[in-house]
């Protein structure tokens, strides 16, 4: 990974943080009397300079803010050091009595902190913007009228205004739900400690000691078992994938060879048909009992039936065969298209030079292909890693072995773990713990890998 890069962000972030903070600093200190109440009320200024739109704005989302805080999260967020520490249940007259809910509890409390931290921006934001219209005016400038504010809206800042509505989505269907699920991870949640039945409290970093315990055969144990084939399968199914696809591409591309759109539409048909219905098609097939066993039986080649799912080496290599007629098509079809940009005279200049086929594509085509396709390649192991479908599909991680737990199978990937700790088994803090380690491997993997990228060191490198 480029170092000297990282370094670069890390001193520009802490340069423009430091600004603002300066700036925010020196807006309160020259701040006038109205500039101070809006420190209270906000858009107090900007409605004695009549900026009505501007001024309704900031007090709208001061007073929605303070809703969330004051009117339901505060309650929540009170309880947040414990969680809850009273149950509900039947009164000796028969009546419910509702207790704490732990889930609730954490939820509202998670969005109490948020509102009081974007309430803290908008105050900035408000502080720096009167300060900015009491220096327009002190230097004899005339301040944008509201018709002008809601002219920019959709023209000059039209980007952010079309911007708001998808980074809200992103807020509350992403980053409220990585908060959540990171809190979890330092909780007892699971089916014993369910709401409103039961309550969930803090345990720190129980739940992460039991994930690096490498002692017997624990959760440590299975998560690195888990881990590594995840790794190795993810590795395996992507670069088998790029270069068959890639010489399947040439294949068809060479001269001589005819019928070239009738070979490309057949292997497009694998894409064609929804992956659901094939890939648990072939995992029917070669069960036990399935249509490969039963042939290979009738013609007398075996007496007992092939453990194609039943023994754990011969589902994963099998696994990553199946993949193969998965991925090569979409790798095939990039392939093509990319290919056909190579210039020709590169490749008549070699061979006037007597460059055999292989040195050509070693110094020509491959070279070329990695510059383009670098990022690809790196989203597709990062996709690879946590491909819920292929092995769900084709045996939901079976087979089961005794020397894991928390229900992991000898060819589940740490998602379709995932999945099965959450759902089958309803290990909430678990699964948390799990989701945290995927997303650290794939971080760390995306940061190292994408610096070393010849497409991002050199983006003039081929030409």
């Amino acid at each position: 990974m480029d170092m000297n890069r990282t370094k670069r962000n890390v001193n520009a972030f802490g340069m423009y943080f430091t600004r603002h903070l300066r700036l925010v600093g020196n807006a309160i200190k020259h701040s006038t009397i109205a500039a101070k109440i809006s420190m209270v009320i906000f858009g107090f200024a900007h409605f004695l300079r009549l900026q009505f739109l501007r001024g309704v704005a900031l007090l709208a989302g001061e007073v929605g803010l303070l809703y969330v805080i004051f009117g339901f999260g505060w309650q929540y967020l009170s309880k947040m050091g414990t969680l809850g520490t009273s149950m509900g249940g039947y009164n000796p007259d028969g009546t419910i009595s509702y207790g704490d809910n732990s889930f609730f509890i954490l939820l509202y409390g998670i969005l109490a902190v948020l509102a009081i931290f974007a309430l803290i921006v908008l105050w900035c934001i408000n502080i720096v913007d009167n300060y900015n219209c009491e220096k327009k005016l002190s230097e004899g400038r005339t301040l944008p009228r509201n018709i002008d504010d809601w002219r920019n809206l959709f023209d000059k800042n039209f980007a952010q205004t079309i911007l708001t509505i998808p980074v809200l989505g992103i807020f509350v269907f992403t980053v409220i739900p990585i908060i959540f699920m990171i809190c979890i991870a330092f909780t007892n949640y699971d089916k014993d400690h369910t709401p409103p039945a039961a309550l969930f409290t803090w345990v720190g970093l129980e739940n992460f000691k039991k994930i690096f315990d490498f002692g017997g055969m624990g959760l440590g144990s299975t998560f690195f078992r888990v881990l590594g084939w995840t790794l190795i399968w993810a590795l395996f199914a992507t670069f088998l994938n790029y270069f068959l696809g890639m010489a399947v591409a040439i294949l068809i591309n060479r001269k001589g060879i005819k019928f070239k759109k009738l070979w490309r539409t057949i292997l497009v048909t694998t894409i064609a048909v929804p992956q659901i219905v094939s890939l648990l098609y072939i995992g029917k097939l070669f069960a036990a009992d399935g249509l490969i066993n039963l042939f290979l039986k009738n013609q007398g080649l075996i007496t007992n039936p092939i453990p194609f799912w039943t023994n754990a080496n011969y589902a994963r290599v099998l696994i990553i065969i199946i993949n193969l007629w998965v991925g090569i098509p979409y790798m095939m079809l990039i392939s093509t298209g990319l290919l056909l940009n190579i210039p020709a005279d590169l490749y008549e200049s070699a061979r006037i030079d007597g460059a055999s086929a292989f040195q050509m594509f070693r110094k020509i085509t491959l070279p070329y292909m990695m510059f383009v396709t670098g990022p690809f390649l790196l989203t597709s192991y990062i996709g690879n890693l946590n491909n819920f479908n292929v092995i769900y599909l084709l045996n939901s991680g079976q087979p089961k072995s005794m020397s894991l737990v928390n229900g992991a199978g000898s060819t589940d990937l740490l998602v379709t773990w995932l999945y099965t700790v959450t759902v089958t088994n309803n290990d909430y803090k678990t699964a948390a713990v799990i989701g945290i380690m995927v997303f650290v491997v794939t971080s760390v993997i995306s940061l190292i890998v994408y610096g070393m990228l010849p497409s991002i060191k050199n983006e003039e490198g081929f030409q």
